[in-house]
């Protein structure tokens, strides 16, 4: 099922929301731990989906860089942001009260970012859900903070991930019919290195512009097409 990451994402920010509203404090020394431990997952994932490049490394590194060059040309780190930001004017335009603000927060934070594209992507093209998976654990363990603090609000987000990622992970599902398997592989490994910058964000280690290398992902699968 290609929906399969994207329909468990969305029920773990509903469960983690529910939870929330039930657990009112949870102390900052845990939520950092917990945080670190889900970042490290992450970095592992990303690691094995990249190492399954094998011969293709080299192809994938050069999708980097070309990919790096058209998403820094469009900026696509920025207009994730700006779409962030527009959406939080149109959708906040529907109330002000408190389920209104918590509903936009979480629906900005669980659906403007890299991860919900690559394991989307992933999902649909390889029926891999492994990446939305560890989303789903830190979407629904922030859900918790989050409605906590800003209220039951927060588990309307569902609405949108579910709509968002699931579009992506259904087109996706339809573009595999027309890739062979080492073209989808290589596209794979190459959204596993974006996976373990997305990893050394949520540990705070560097901050990266994954926005920006978003299309490596469709080179590698040019290049590779190519020369098949």
């Amino acid at each position: 099922m290609a929906l399969l990451g994207t329909l468990v994402n969305a029920a773990a920010i509903i469960a983690g929301s529910l939870l929330g509203a039930i657990l009112q404090r949870i102390p900052e020394k845990m939520k950092q731990t917990i945080i670190q431990g889900l970042g490290m997952a992450v970095f592992v994932i990303g690691a094995t989906m990249a190492f399954k490049a094998g011969d293709d490394l080299f192809w994938v590194i050069v999708s980097l860089v070309i990919g790096a060059v058209i998403g820094e040309w469009m900026d696509i780190e920025a207009k994730l942001d700006a779409a962030g930001r527009l959406a939080e004017q149109k959708l906040d335009r529907f109330g002000q009260g408190k389920i209104s603000e918590a509903f936009v927060f979480a629906s900005l934070i669980y659906c403007v970012g890299a991860m919900a594209i690559v394991g989307g992507l992933e999902s649909g093209l390889n029926q891999n859900h492994s990446v939305l998976y560890t989303k789903s654990l830190l979407d629904g363990f922030s859900a918790i903070i989050f409605t906590s603090t800003m209220g039951i609000g927060v588990a309307l987000a569902a609405v949108p991930v579910l709509l968002y990622q699931g579009i992506i992970a259904l087109s996706a599902h339809w573009l595999r019919e027309f890739l062979s398997q080492p073209v989808i592989t290589v596209m794979s490994a190459t959204g596993g290195v974006l996976i373990m910058g997305i990893a050394l964000n949520v540990l705070e280690i560097k901050k990266m512009n994954v926005g920006n290398l978003l299309p490596a992902i469709f080179v590698a699968g040019i290049i590779k097409w190519l020369l098949s």
